[in-house]
């Protein structure tokens, strides 16, 4: 089969102190300190076998992540800029969905013909926290397209614990093609889910809700802020097209953070009271941190989803006299979200599949993540 593969060298930055576990695993816990001279290109690769508890999907749809992005970039000294968990050489492609083709002879769940979006955190459910309940934060995590093959490909072995099927989603739409479409775009939606409403507590109708950064990611959470109530939404994005989306996706009033003062911003619609709830999903906390904490409002949560290798300083007198929260999210296993994500979209509470505003064929995967790195499309779809 056909499969879009990254390699890269193990090349730790001077100064950057490999752990045991990175020198045993050839993991990296930060990638963008130890991958260099990345090197995209769709490769004739063998096909994938199912273990026992596994099945073989056929990827019918597969979205151009930020992370894929930051694969495909580098600084200047020709780094990665992704600084998460990764493990080269493998196939990328993590938000996908799929049909069933095989299932392994322990599979009891699945059938060949099964509509499924999966999760893309592989939790190992034995160690001490996949048992407390946080699978996202898995001592023996995989994630696909990351350390494990990903779905830029015609096929993927997937455990069958964790997918999920779309049957509902393909009722809502009444096609399958438009179903596995919107499959594809549960993962990033339920990332979003996570932080917003598990990690910090969601927020009561009516609260204001500022968003910052709009690419998937921040489109979640103001489709995912809009139908859980919210007053106001507000966001912001540098990108007019994207801008554009925002809107359409469910936002009220949408800004471009180098024209106005967002802050000031907030503040003014909120009439001073500031924003119960704000969004950090444009991997940018240096910029967007400090606007926040001058518009938290009283019991104000601020929820960090974008990724950044960055230290941000916080004046934590804020957080003090206007009782507010600051929370870190990760990946988007347990709690019900993905069938929670499911249910909104097979009741049209969501429709992420207005964000999609290019598709591409596999053998052009290349092509369509450096039209990615434009930051003018809202969702990029390869559909093998």
């Amino acid at each position: 089969m056909q499969a879009l593969v990254l390699d890269a060298k193990w090349d730790p930055r001077a100064g950057y102190p490999l752990s045991d576990w990175e020198k045993q695993t050839g993991k990296a816990i930060t990638g963008s300190s130890v991958w260099r001279h990345p090197h995209l290109s769709v490769e004739k690769v063998a096909d994938p076998k199912p273990g026992a508890f596994d099945v073989i999907l056929r990827v019918k749809a597969c979205g151009v992540c930020g992370s894929d992005i930051h694969f495909y970039e580098h600084d200047a000294d020709d780094y990665i800029l992704y600084p998460g968990l990764t493990k080269f050489p493998t196939t990328l492609g993590h938000e996908f969905s799929g049909e069933v083709v095989e299932v392994g002879k322990e599979v009891k769940n699945l059938r060949v013909g099964d509509m499924v979006t999966a999760e893309e955190m592989i939790w190992c459910g034995y160690c001490t926290p996949c048992r407390n309940g946080f699978p996202n934060h898995c001592e023996n995590l995989e994630e696909i397209g990351f350390t494990i093959p990903g779905a830029f490909a015609n096929y993927i072995s997937v455990g069958a614990k964790y997918c999920w099927k779309i049957d509902a989603i393909a009722e809502r739409y009444g096609s399958a093609d438009k179903a596995y479409e919107a499959g594809s775009i549960v993962e990033p939606t339920t990332v979003s889910y996570n932080g917003i409403f598990v990690r910090a507590g969601g927020f009561l109708p009516g609260a204001y809700v500022a968003v910052f950064g709009t690419g998937p990611i921040g489109y979640a959470a103001i489709a995912l802020a809009r139908a859980a109530g919210a007053g106001i939404v507000i966001a912001f994005e540098i990108s007019e097209k994207r801008r554009e989306l925002a809107k359409k996706i469910g936002a009220d009033f949408v800004y471009d953070p180098r024209a106005v003062s967002p802050h000031q911003v907030i503040l003014e619609h909120t009439k001073g009271e500031g924003a119960d709830m704000m969004v950090e999903a444009a991997g940018a906390p240096s910029k967007t941190i400090p606007e926040m904490e001058k518009c938290l409002a009283i019991n104000g949560k601020i929820v960090q989803i974008g990724r950044a290798a960055d230290r941000v300083p916080i004046y934590l007198e804020t957080l003090q006299v206007r009782r507010g929260q600051i929370f870190g999210s990760q990946g988007h296993s347990g709690d019900a979200i993905f069938p929670s994500v499911i249910r909104m979209m097979a009741a049209g509470k969501i429709d992420m599949t207005q964000i999609i505003t290019a598709r591409y064929d596999l053998e052009k995967t290349v092509e369509a993540i450096g039209a990615s790195r434009e930051r003018g499309h809202g969702k990029i779809t390869v559909k093998p």
